[in-house]
C-alpha cells in the first residue's frame, strides 16, 4: 500500500513530522492500525536495525529514525489499544547501579520497540531490587541490563543473585550487554543471553521469546 510504504521510507530518513502526518492520514482513511504499525513503522525500523548491524548507518541515524517511529506511535497507540494490539513480549530495561550511561540502553530500548516489544525503561543507575520489583509489577518476560564500566558490570550479577534468592530466576529471560561485557562474562554471572549491539539484542530477544 503506497501510503504505508511512504511511512516506512520517511521513518528510515528520520522525518518525524512527515511520519506523523502520513500515519494520521492513513488512520483518517480507516486503514487498520496494526497494518500501519507492522508494515510501516516496525518494518521501517527493522530495515534501520539491519543497516545498523551492517555498519551502513550509525547511532545518530538510528536515534532520528526512532524519534520518527515514536511520532507515528503516538498517533497509533490509542487505536491499537481499542483493537487490543498483541505485543511480542514485555521487556524491562535499565543501566545498572552506579552507571549513568544511557545511549546504548536507549538504542536497545528503541530496537526492542521496533521488534514489537512493550518496553519499560527504568533509566540509569538501576539497583537489583528495582529491576526485580518492576519486572514483577509489569509482568515482564525479559530483564535487559546494560553496563558501560568495568566497575559496574558486577552489579548485573546482583540482580541475578536476587532473582535466585527470591526463587524467581526461571520466571525471566535475562539479557546483558554493554562495551565491557562479553559472552564469557554473561555465562559466568548466569545470564541467559549476551548481545553485542542493539540490533542483535532485538533479534535475540525475539528468538528467546519464541523458544
Amino acid at each position: 500500500m503506497a501510503g504505508i510504504e511512504e511511512v516506512s521510507e520517511a521513518l528510515q530518513k528520520g522525518k518525524a513530522k512527515v511520519v506523523k502526518e502520513l500515519v494520521q492520514e492513513l488512520v483518517d482513511d480507516g486503514v487498520d492500525a496494526k497494518k500501519i504499525l507492522n508494515e510501516g513503522l516496525l518494518f521501517g525500523m527493522s530495515v534501520i536495525g539491519e543497516k545498523f548491524k551492517n555498519n551502513e548507518v550509525f547511532v545518530p541515524e538510528v536515534l532520528v529514525a526512532a524519534r520518527a517511529m515514536n511520532a507515528g506511535l503516538a498517533i497509533l497507540e490509542p487505536k491499537l489499544a481499542e483493537v487490543g494490539n498483541v505485543s511480542v513480549g514485555k521487556a524491562v530495561i535499565g543501566t545498572v547501579k552506579g552507571d549513568l550511561h544511557d545511549i546504548g540502553k536507549n538504542l536497545v530500548s528503541m530496537m526492542l520497540k521496533g521488534a514489537g516489544f512493550e518496553v519499560v525503561d527504568l533509566g540509569v543507575d538501576v539497583g537489583a531490587e528495582q529491576f526485580v520489583e518492576r519486572a514483577e509489577e509489569v509482568g515482564a518476560d525479559i530483564i535487559c541490563m546494560s553496563a558501560l564500566l568495568t566497575t559496574t558490570m558486577s552489579n548485573m550479577k546482583s540482580t541475578i543473585d536476587l532473582l535466585n534468592e527470591k526463587g524467581k530466576r526461571n520466571k525471566y529471560i535475562v539479557m546483558v550487554g554493554g562495551a565491557p561485557v562479553n559472552d564469557n562474562f554473561a555465562k559466568q554471572i548466569g545470564a541467559d543471553y549476551y548481545a553485542a549491539d542493539a540490533a542483535t539484542a532485538a533479534t535475540v530477544a525475539k528468538q528467546a521469546i519464541a523458544q
